[in-house]
């Protein structure tokens, strides 16, 4: 993890160069599947032709809040195939800070009503 002493951003687990960084490895890896502000496919629920699921928002309108700290990193180490997408894995791609910036950078785009109910369901696990 990144050793800093650089302050988070308010009320949130990582810090604004999380965030800047976050935002390159998205731009690099994310954005053509999961559009600009990760805002994903707007028809994400509906399976496409052959039966995988669209790249959902990423920025607090769908399930990533859900899913806690630990289950966002393993999505992206192992990719999102056994979650029935076809997001492929980036273990090889990225380094564990990348993983844990690019997660800051999207959640950087949720309300804080979204961010507080993350928390409320054990999102730091």
């Amino acid at each position: 993890m990144l050793a800093s002493c650089e302050a988070k951003v308010q009320g949130r687990w990582y810090t604004p160069s999380q965030v800047t960084l976050g935002s390159e490895v998205y731009t690099r890896h994310c954005i053509a599947c999961h559009n600009a502000d990760a805002q994903g496919i707007s028809n994400w629920k509906d399976r496409n032709a052959d039966g995988s699921y669209p790249p959902p928002p990423l920025n607090g309108s769908a399930h990533a809040w859900h899913h806690p700290l630990s289950l966002l990193k393993k999505t992206i180490h192992d990719g999102g195939i056994r979650l029935g997408g076809k997001m492929p894995p980036f273990n090889e791609k990225l380094s564990d800070d990348e993983t844990l910036a690019v997660i800051s950078y999207f959640q950087n785009f949720w309300s804080e009503d979204v961010y507080q109910g993350w928390l409320k369901r054990g999102g730091m696990e």
